[in-house]
């Protein structure tokens, strides 16, 4: 059954509905005490996670790996972007993402539409901003059971900043690519209404030729106490992003061209012709009431509206590695999104015949519409790959290519029971149902209506064995689904196709010492999808034949020490590999035409930009008189650009460091990122043999704050 109920509506109704419940049970229940909730966090170490169980648990009591990023990281290693703060968390791998939007791989899976803000769906194509992030934190393995479809590797959830502390805090950064950047954090916490505003403004050029960024990014919020018991939270969330749409640079004889990393493979006039500038904006209303203390309940609901202009010129076909030339393509596309969901969710304890339940029931139901006009324009070429001859491109001369428009209806049910045997034992089951239905109508050269409804159970178990209080081992089960389509239209050529299923097994340590101030985590996992699409090499048919496993062994430790040290490490070991696909590899570079395939079989090959080696490490110590030294490295061992496994991109090893004065009332902050000048991949592109993106060499960011 088809559902459309405007998203201005069903917030107002939803609010007043829930507000008048909640009274009638407050009046009842008489005045009840007050629950504390934990406000920011300070330190490397984050006893507990928000997103894994949808309420704050603590992550020994957890029986899957969860990486949390605080915000004092983030500060400390002067991070503005997903990109720079993921190099923290082990198993990551990042992606180009056609340079326009975020992108990154887990555990071996791309996950293009697993993120998340503040437990809700944040699948649009675009760069996310930290100014208004607590913290971060990553869920592994398939979390469909609480968020639906997606996440085979895993997803990222950004917690907001939110009303309840308060804050005076602007700090104004400068680097050397001439980037300015100035960041607002000001909030006031009051009896029944607090509020809270974040806020960041930059423009920086790059280490890339041409390359930009303008942004601009404002979150205010607003928390009102009606009793004790009964909040309201309403959030909004403005973002707009500039920058050269960057598709990176091309490969020669297995690996990337060996051109100085500011080398830009585009446009003369780049910055008028290969520009993406998304706008984001989005709005939230959170409503929690506590009947006592075993009833609670919660309703949220968010909506947002997305626009994309992308343009961009970038390498068109293969490399012709005899000539060593190759030529580009240019090509746009518009996005328009909006849609909107609404979660309602009873948390209930209990005690049943001496064990102890905490009990989630939920129902979410959501609407997106996602519509897409794609374009194309000239190619030039060839020309060299070493030093390539940019053309000017005519905006005028693009044309039209495809028109898409398409909507997706959520509804899904879950339940998840959070389960005490006795202090050593303990248990998370939950299962999930969704019906989720996706219809496209594409218009080229004749119009196609697509439609498809998928309905899928989404099962977890997990076991969690706690001897004392600073062990607890698990063991957990997993699995989610991935429609066709998932985040992008319907096609012609998947339209008829069952969702991919993975499978996640999971064993694992944690552990806690020194009174909760070093922590450590150790887990093995084998990550299994199934039914992944892919085209007969002779019928060129889309068909659900072909299975990826990842076998990986990941490790981490924080620790915030007595001593002044503050420690956050990880390691990760990756065995992926396409298990069985009849698929092949046709984008391989050949010796001679660039427009001749030479097809190469994906089966037995890794997964693209899925290192089988990675390690992070940052530490700072508190040094005395205000002064705080800091540093860290990342190793990343070679990955492979493309699904045939033709072009490596090698492994790099890279260190930063931080020094910071603090004073009552101001700090003064230097951080010095790859000294060694490292020259090294960052991403690449996951199915393209060229598309791959230099790393920054050394640069240097001074920033100043001042807090009240």
């Amino acid at each position: 059954m088809e559902f459309r109920i405007k998203p201005g509506y069903l917030a107002v109704l939803a609010t007043l509905s829930l507000t008048s419940i909640n009274t009638a049970w407050a009046q009842s229940a008489g005045s009840l005490p007050e629950v504390q909730v934990s406000g920011a966090r300070e330190g490397y170490v984050a006893p507990t996670s928000v997103s894994a169980t949808k309420s704050e648990a603590p992550l020994r009591d957890i029986p899957q790996t969860i990486n949390v990023i605080s915000a004092e990281v983030i500060r400390d290693q002067h991070a503005t972007s997903l990109q720079d703060i993921l190099k923290n968390v082990p198993g990551v791998g990042l992606s180009t993402g056609d340079g326009q939007r975020d992108q990154v791989y887990i555990r071996g899976f791309t996950a293009i539409g697993d993120q998340f803000v503040d437990g809700f769906r944040d699948d649009a194509l675009y760069f996310r901003d930290l100014s208004n992030v607590e913290r971060l934190e990553v869920i592994k393995g398939p979390a469909a059971v609480l968020y639906g479809r997606g996440s085979s590797g895993g997803l990222i959830n950004r917690v907001t900043k939110k009303p309840g502390v308060d804050i005076s805090d602007v700090s104004v950064s400068f680097t050397s690519t001439a980037g300015r950047r100035g960041e607002i954090d000001v909030g006031r916490s009051g009896e029944t209404v607090s509020w809270r505003l974040t806020g960041a403004r930059e423009q920086s050029d790059s280490y890339r030729a041409q390359q930009f960024i303008d942004r601009t990014a404002i979150s205010p919020s607003v928390e009102v106490k009606f009793t004790s018991d009964t909040k309201l939270l309403l959030q909004a969330d403005y973002i707009e992003d500039r920058r050269l749409t960057d598709f990176g640079i091309p490969s020669y004889q297995g690996r990337p061209v060996s051109v100085d990393p500011g080398k830009y493979y585009g446009a003369a006039n780049a910055r008028d012709a290969d520009f993406s500038q998304s706008r984001v904006a989005s709005t939230a209303a959170t409503l929690t009431h506590r009947f006592n203390d075993s009833l609670s309940l919660r309703n949220a609901f968010r909506y947002y509206d997305y626009h994309l202009n992308r343009n961009n010129t970038n390498i068109s076909g293969n490399v012709n590695e005899v000539d060593r030339t190759m030529q580009f393509g240019h090509a746009a596309l518009s996005r328009d999104e909006n849609g909107w969901f609404n979660q309602t969710e009873l948390t209930q304890k209990l005690t049943i015949a001496g064990t102890k339940h905490e009990i989630l029931y939920g129902v979410e139901v959501g609407q997106q519409s996602k519509d897409s006009v794609s374009s194309s324009g000239p190619t030039s070429g060839p020309t060299s790959i070493f030093n390539p001859f940019l053309p000017t491109i005519v905006a005028s001369a693009v044309t039209v290519t495809n028109r898409t428009f398409g909507t997706y209806d959520t509804l899904a049910g879950y339940v998840q029971d959070t389960i005490a045997f006795s202090d050593q034992w303990k248990a998370l089951l939950g299962v999930r149902y969704d019906s989720f239905k996706q219809q496209s109508r594409v218009v080229t050269t004749s119009t196609a209506n697509l439609s498809r409804t998928d309905n899928a159970f989404s099962p977890r178990a997990g076991l969690v064995w706690q001897p004392g209080e600073t062990q607890s081992y698990y063991l957990s089960w997993s699995r989610s689904f991935q429609p066709s389509g998932e985040t992008l239209p319907l096609a012609t050529t998947n339209a008829d196709i069952a969702p991919e299923n993975t499978r996640n097994t999971e064993v694992g340590a944690k552990y806690d010492f020194l009174d909760g101030r070093v922590s450590a985590t150790v887990s093995v996992f084998r990550l299994e999808r199934d039914n992944i699409k892919a085209a007969d090499p002779i019928t060129k048919v889309i068909i659900p034949v072909g299975k990826q496993r990842t076998d990986g062994v990941e490790l981490t430790l924080s620790a915030d020490l007595k001593q002044g040290w503050k420690v956050l490490t990880g390691y990760a070991y990756l065995d992926t590999k396409v298990t069985d696909s009849i698929a092949v590899d046709s984008s391989t570079n050949v010796a001679g035409s660039p427009t001749v395939a030479n097809n190469v079989a994906i089966k037995g090959k890794r997964a693209t930009l899925t290192a089988m080696h990675s390690a992070n490490l940052w530490l700072t110590k508190d040094v005395g008189n205000g002064f705080t030294l800091g540093g860290g490295a990342n190793a990343v061992g070679s990955r492979f650009a493309n699904p045939g496994n033709t072009v490596s991109l090698p492994g790099y090893f890279t260190a930063d460091a931080m020094a910071v004065y603090k004073a009552a009332k101001y700090s003064v902050q230097l951080n010095v990122n790859n000294i060694f000048n490292t020259g090294y991949i960052v991403s690449g592109h996951g199915s393209s043999p060229n598309l791959s993106l230099p790393g920054a060499p050394r640069n240097v960011a001074l920033t100043l704050r001042y807090s009240m």
